[in-house]
């Protein structure tokens, strides 16, 4: 074998080894991923020998091997501009320079579509909860903040063109929404009627001029005293890092343009927060009344402008709505807020609020429960059953007598195992244990 190719293996063999050479001199390197890391294997675990050490050593060394973001990055670099694709999976490289998450193209294309009774499952479930929510004395809203390209589908890449022909979850969502008379707004006419891109190119949310124009949608509507910053004076910044930009080019993610409206929001924290998307906060200001807003994600733009209208705010992304915080927190107002893409997640989720008691009549004959579950959650009972295919309706509501005595209505929920079912919350006093009987009554 001559030298040249001597030297050829040698540079190769030392490339290979740099990720490994490299770990004790690298440091630990934070995760872009929106995801958690692998954790440290163990040889050991609970006294005895861990069979699947060398896979967890195998998924810890990928997830931390020396200047790991250095190489992700050059992959993705080479990838994106020298083929025009995306090495992440979980996100879409799009048209100048746009860059999407992939969790919404199902909504982009229209396949996936939500089926009639889950469309209904989610919005009778809102309905149940703005008829608590009011009973407490409290105004509610709902709003889903869209999909970056349900609003900016022209940046989407070509091959995943055309945008969708037929109505997709949201906008048959609406029709649900009205029949059931639950208080919305309707954030997509909103935004799209914008004079100027409100989301950001490289990050799946709006920028602040997109939050301020949802947030005054909101708030208007709930006919909420408030300040509008469509004509506010603004400030923009080249300093924002977008998600979407941090997940394909960890160590390359660029900056780009933030709206900041002069003065900003004013409002303080109570309690230490370490940003906007902590999983609970509350806020103080020179507003009036009190709020309960459960959101996600786009919530942490959100927050700022919802701070400053309500004296008293409590922001949650507790999963599911845990709708005690309402009589807890002396709430005047309640808002849900929630992506177009987790339209699916919401029918298969039932709040944790305790079922409410049915005082009419039952015009319908008794039906069996199939898989019936009784669970103890500290003083609450969770009840959950599914529903015989062939007795169920497109609108069926399902009311559950226990004891041959008291009725409730139950949260009708999309199972995981694709059949449709029930979930009800009672407080465990109201139970005997053992001895309960429980049937289930379907009426439209």
């Amino acid at each position: 074998m001559s030298d040249k190719y001597k030297i050829y293996i040698a540079l190769f063999l030392m490339i290979c080894l740099i990720p490994s050479a490299g770990l004790p001199f690298s440091g630990v390197e934070e995760s872009s991923e929106n995801r958690e890391a692998a954790p440290s294997p163990e040889l050991v675990q609970e006294g005895k020998l861990n069979p699947y050490f060398l896979s967890d050593a195998g998924k810890w060394f990928e997830d931390h091997f020396a200047f790991r973001n250095e190489w992700v990055t050059a992959y993705a670099l080479l990838a994106g501009k020298g083929f025009g694709v995306s090495a992440q999976e979980r996100v879409i490289t799009g048209k100048d320079g746009w860059l999407f998450y992939k969790d919404s193209l199902a909504d982009f294309q229209g396949t996936e579509q939500m089926t009639d009774r889950q469309l209904f499952d989610t919005a009778h479930s809102l309905a149940m909860v703005q008829e608590y929510v009011n009973s407490q004395g409290a105004d509610f809203l709902f709003a889903a903040a869209p999909n970056k390209n349900s609003l900016y589908g022209e940046y989407m890449p070509y091959y995943y063109q055309p945008f969708r022909r037929q109505q997709g979850n949201m906008e048959r969502f609406m029709d649900y929404l009205e029949e059931e008379q639950v208080n919305y707004v309707d954030l997509y006419e909103v935004l799209k009627n914008q004079e100027r891109i409100v989301y950001h190119k490289r990050d799946s949310h709006w920028n602040n001029e997109g939050a301020a124009a949802a947030a005054d949608a909101v708030l208007a509507k709930l006919g909420k005293e408030h300040v509008s910053y469509s004509d506010r004076d603004c400030e923009v910044r080249r300093d924002f890092i977008g998600d979407l930009d941090t997940m394909l080019y960890p160590a390359a993610a660029a900056l780009e343009e933030e709206i900041y409206y002069e003065p900003m929001p004013q409002y303080t924290y109570r309690g230490e927060v370490k940003s906007n998307f902590d999983p609970k906060i509350h806020t103080s200001s020179k507003g009036q009344g009190s709020l309960v807003m459960y959101r996600d994600s786009f919530g942490n733009a959100l927050l700022p402008f919802f701070a400053e209208a309500f004296e008293n705010a409590y922001f949650s992304r507790a999963l599911p709505y845990y709708l005690p915080d309402v009589e807890q927190e002396r709430a005047d107002t309640v808002v849900i807020e929630r992506a177009e893409r987790f339209l699916p997640d919401m029918a298969k989720e039932a709040p944790y609020m305790e079922a409410p008691e049915i005082k009419k009549a039952l015009q319908s004959d008794p039906i069996p429960i199939e898989d019936l579950e009784i669970a103890a959650q500290g003083a609450m009972t969770k009840i959950t059953g599914r529903v015989p295919e062939e007795a169920l309706t497109e609108r069926s509501r399902i009311y559950i007598m226990v004891n041959g005595d008291v009725c409730y209505e139950a949260f009708p929920i999309s199972r995981a195992d694709g059949r449709e079912g029930f979930s009800m919350l009672l407080a465990s006093e109201r139970l005997q244990g053992k001895e309960d009987q429980f049937a289930m009554f379907l009426e439209e």
